[in-house]
């Protein structure tokens, strides 16, 4: 009898980890970051009351990361640079310079005081297709 019991508990207990393990799973901010990189989709993840956490960022199945400085802007301590690379410069083919200003416009939209800078290659890129006229 008491066997019984103590199995029904143990498995109730393993029922509640796997429902509680799923439901963080299904909820979790980096596969839905993971997602939208497979499918091509934007999709930004960011924790904008923590400046020292860095900006994951997905557009076109290209995954950037962006590195958020604070400065003082008028009256108080906001991010006023953000630095934005790739790891691999070879998912930034067939990205165009109307690609590059909408990244722009939605890092702005949530940091409006903040100056967007591109690191290697993504630098010599833009200034290839500015060259171009694209």
């Amino acid at each position: 009898m008491f066997t019984v019991i103590l199995f029904r508990v143990f498995l109730l207990i393993a029922v509640g980890i796997i429902v509680f393990s799923l439901a963080k799973y299904l909820i979790d901010p980096r596969r839905k970051l993971e997602t939208a990189h497979r499918q091509g989709n934007f999709y930004l993840l960011d924790d904008p009351d923590n400046v020292r956490k860095n900006i994951l960022f997905t557009f076109r199945s290209t995954m950037f990361e962006g590195e958020k400085f604070l400065g003082a802007a008028n009256d108080s301590f906001e991010v006023t640079s953000i630095m934005v690379w790739t790891e691999d410069g070879d998912q930034l083919q067939g990205l165009s310079r109307r690609d590059f200003q909408f990244i722009e416009k939605e890092l702005l939209l949530r940091y409006p005081k903040a100056e967007v800078e591109w690191r290697s290659p993504i630098r010599e890129l833009l200034k290839r297709l500015e060259r171009r006229g694209k």
